[in-house]
């Protein structure tokens, strides 16, 4: 096989939430790849001291800020080769509290930002053509309780992939849904930390175990390399077997 089909050598790439959990996995593997990579989260990543790595601390519920923040790489790189949205938010919810302020803060970051964000480096992928890949989740496609809000964003994020991937594949741009199961991360501590929601989490999956985000890495890397150059508007599912498992 050539192995360049799934070369990023020096491609230009946005990573949100890139200071912690799948973000902070994806980035380190994109660098240690040697992409020229490009983070964006509300704190900051111990990335920074990395060789080909610029952190960007915004408000991603800010929109001018995210403008502004691609606009400046676009202008210093020339170009954008993949944005991968992956900052996210979560809240268990009891039913009182379904129309709490929360709720409008999660939608923001999970859906809002990655709407902007792509509308902002598509313009610097029209040249060139890029990819963008959405950080979506399980729970876009199945039912999960006490978490409305989290499972409409990421359905909602799920939705704007094939709407993006329609109308901006004549231009090259392709856009599709990379789709974790239960990993393990900073938001899913409590529940990995919990013995019996652990077991209950790992065997509800085929492989019977949760992901490490770096099991991430080899599936982004696939989405933004041009070993995916036919695949646009789908789901690239990262669960260990959990949404195919009948009895």
């Amino acid at each position: 096989m050539n192995s360049t089909y799934f070369d990023i050598t020096n491609k230009i790439v946005i990573i949100t939430g890139s200071s912690r959990g799948i973000g902070y996995a994806i980035a380190r593997g994109f660098l240690e790849s040697g992409a020229l990579v490009h983070g964006i989260s509300r704190t900051e990543s111990d990335l920074s001291k990395e060789k080909n790595y610029t952190h960007h601390l915004i408000d991603l519920k800010d929109k001018k800020s995210i403008f502004d923040v691609v606009e400046k790489i676009g202008n210093y790189r020339m170009k954008i080769d993949t944005l991968i949205n992956c900052a996210g938010q979560t809240l268990d919810l009891e039913s009182e509290k379904i129309y709490d302020e929360s709720i409008k803060n999660i939608l923001e970051i999970n859906l809002l930002s990655p709407y902007f964000l792509s509308a902002s480096v598509i313009r610097f992928m029209k040249k060139n053509g890029g990819s963008i890949i959405n950080i979506t989740s399980i729970g876009s496609h199945l039912g999960f309780p006490n978490n409305p809000a989290y499972i409409s964003s990421k359905a909602g994020l799920s939705g704007l992939t094939r709407s993006l991937s329609y109308d901006y594949a004549h231009l090259g741009i392709r856009v599709n849904n990379l789709v974790p199961g239960y990993f393990k991360t900073a938001m899913t501590k409590k529940s990995f930390d919990d013995p019996s929601k652990n077991k209950d989490r790992a065997n509800r999956s085929l492989l019977r175990r949760w992901g490490d985000p770096k099991e991430l890495i080899g599936p982004a890397i696939f989405l933004a390399s041009k070993a995916s150059s036919f695949i646009t508007g789908t789901d690239i599912i990262v669960d260990g077997g959990w949404s195919i498992k009948g009895l």
